[in-house]
């Protein structure tokens, strides 16, 4: 019978694969997901550039990944794979997500809100150990630890909305 392997463990086995990989295109690997929805698996390669990726970066990771993937066989079962970009919110799950967006906007998502509202604009201040410290509209900055919000993603929109 085959191991089956921990989501967790899937996209560490494969994001140690993929980064050399998609370094060698001039690109960042900005994440590795393994997901089930519904009755489709999914591992999901995030990447990025500076100044955005296309779709010739998605092939082109798609077709390094090719191969390479096969060999590792890091999952038992059928799965869909998915080259995509970090895209506009992008989500901030890594450290240096967090060291990248410090100092810059960001929304934050919290689980049970703070002063009424569970979904802020701030500025990302410092990000240490989980926890992370913003900067809110009226100044004040205040620090939350990782069990008290859902997520943290830029905040690219350059007030738009």
């Amino acid at each position: 019978m085959e191991e089956k392997r921990k989501p967790g463990k899937v996209a560490d086995l494969v994001w140690d694969l993929a980064e050399p990989l998609v370094k060698d295109l001039g690109l960042i690997l900005w994440d590795v997901k393994y997901v089930k929805e519904g009755v489709n698996r999914y591992l999901r390669i995030v990447i990025d550039k500076e100044g955005g990726v296309n779709i010739t970066d998605c092939v082109a990771v798609n077709d390094a990944l090719d191969v390479p993937l096969d060999e590792l066989d890091p999952i038992p079962e059928s799965y869909n794979l998915q080259v995509q970009s970090a895209g506009i919110e992008r989500e901030l799950t890594r450290d240096f997500h967090f060291e990248k967006y410090r100092g810059e906007k960001v929304i934050l998502k919290l689980r049970s809100g703070f002063e009424g509202k569970k979904i802020w604009r701030c500025v990302l201040e410092d990000y240490k150990d989980g926890a992370v410290t913003v900067r809110f509209p009226d100044g004040e900055a205040h620090t939350f630890e990782k069990n008290a919000f859902v997520s943290v993603k830029a905040d690219d929109f350059n007030d738009i909305i």
